[in-house]
């Protein structure tokens, strides 16, 4: 007995893996930055106004984008449901404002120029993977 199958696989399929690429080189292009950083001397160490002596470690860079990019695509995907059509206009708007106010802490912080590179680039490679890869193109 022969018959067809339908495909499984659904039209969202390929917006799906873009955006879940999107989330790893997020977090891949803040990791290579941190590396890089440290492979070229960068002290991670920072102080917070007030604060003890904090040294930004790898792990928290890979925590953080992973949290910052999950939660840049569920805004994302909120914003397509009820805003539809204005979506991915609201949702750029939404990751310039984020992107450049999280850089209002790290101007507040002491620590080396290197550290302060370092961690400034890893501010603009999360926004720049999951602009380039979240929003749907061709709509």
């Amino acid at each position: 007995m022969t018959g067809t199958t339908l495909d499984p696989v659904s039209s969202t399929t390929p917006y799906l893996r873009r955006r879940a690429l999107g989330v790893l080189a997020a977090v891949g292009a803040s990791a290579a930055t941190w590396l890089v950083g440290a492979l070229f001397g960068v002290n991670y160490a920072v102080r917070s106004p007030d604060q003890p002596e904090v040294v930004v470690n790898l792990i928290p860079v890979i925590v953080i984008s992973l949290g910052s990019a999950l939660l840049g695509w569920a805004t994302l995907a909120l914003l397509e449901r009820f805003a539809r059509h204005r979506a991915t206009t609201i949702w750029f708007s939404l990751a310039a404002a984020v992107t450049l106010l999280s850089f209002v802490p790290l101007l507040q912080v002491e620590a080396t120029t290197g550290a302060k590179l370092a961690l400034g680039a890893m501010h603009l490679v999360v926004p720049a993977a999951l602009i380039a890869l979240l929003p749907r193109r061709g709509n």
